[in-house]
């Protein structure tokens, strides 16, 4: 039977890869933004998740052509850069609504199907969820109750044949859409530009979205799932020595990367 699948954030960088890959793997993928941009092969839907009944929306659409939705990957997120201190509360709470409540809207709007038939939910983290960034601390903690999140929640529906998961993608060549907030850079002896510029050189070089579109889907079309997963061999291994190492050691290599 040819999986129904709903992705949110799937206009452009990750998303869309993996929308691209759905299609290409024989589902029937709708894609859910705030764009109008079409990927072949893709339904699109215009919506917005950090808007409850917009996401209930789109998700009881989908139920009334498709009848089930198998396959739920919450990608949408955006990224502020800038020193905790000086990025606004407005900022905050704006990349909250979307990395994480708009996380949160979708899900709920599912689970009422997916606990007749049960399914598969898919989040987005970050390796930045692992390795908490400086000058990315809001991103950073976005990314880590995604993760929490995602684990409590596989738990708790486990019961209905529902399974949760998390993926950690590392830097990848995608632009993403970032508000830099330079606020307070002079203070901080330039660190907040340098750090930011790193981020993107480090993305600049990064994995292809392709290849991490690909891992994605194919995550999410597999039997069974642990709790999290991560894309790349050196990312992998990130994540191997952050479960080792002491923690004062792993922050101290992030300083090395992204604080001087």
């Amino acid at each position: 039977m040819q999986k129904v699948v709903l992705l949110t954030g799937g206009s452009k960088g990750i998303g869309f890869a993996t929308a691209k890959s759905f299609a290409e793997k024989g589902c029937k993928i709708y894609e859910l933004s705030r764009s109008n941009t079409a990927n072949p092969g893709v339904i699109h839907i215009t919506g917005d998740v950090t808007d409850k009944a917009s996401a209930e929306a789109a998700v009881n659409q989908i139920l009334a052509r498709e009848s089930r939705i198998d396959i739920l990957v919450c990608n949408a997120g955006t990224v502020i850069s800038g020193a905790i201190e000086f990025t606004e509360v407005d900022d905050i709470k704006k990349l909250m609504e979307l990395n994480f409540y708009g996380m949160v809207h979708t899900i709920r709007a599912v689970l009422p199907a997916m606990r007749k038939t049960g399914g598969r939910i898919v989040c987005l983290s970050s390796m930045a969820a692992v390795f908490p960034v400086p000058f990315q601390a809001y991103y950073s903690a976005s990314k880590a109750a995604i993760s929490a999140f995602t684990m409590a929640l596989a738990n708790e529906v486990k019961q209905f044949g529902i399974t949760v998961c998390a993926v950690h993608p590392g830097d990848t060549r995608t632009d993403p859409i970032r508000t830099k907030l330079h606020a307070g850079d002079d203070i901080y002896g330039g660190m907040i530009s340098r750090s930011v510029s790193v981020m993107e050189h480090d993305e600049a070089n990064g994995m292809a979205p392709g290849k991490v579109g690909s891992f994605i889907s194919g995550i999410a079309l597999k039997k069974r799932v642990k709790p999290y997963y991560v894309a790349g061999f050196v990312y992998k291994l990130m994540y191997f020595l952050s479960r080792v190492l002491p923690a004062s050691a792993a922050r101290s290599i992030i300083g090395m990367l992204y604080a001087k």
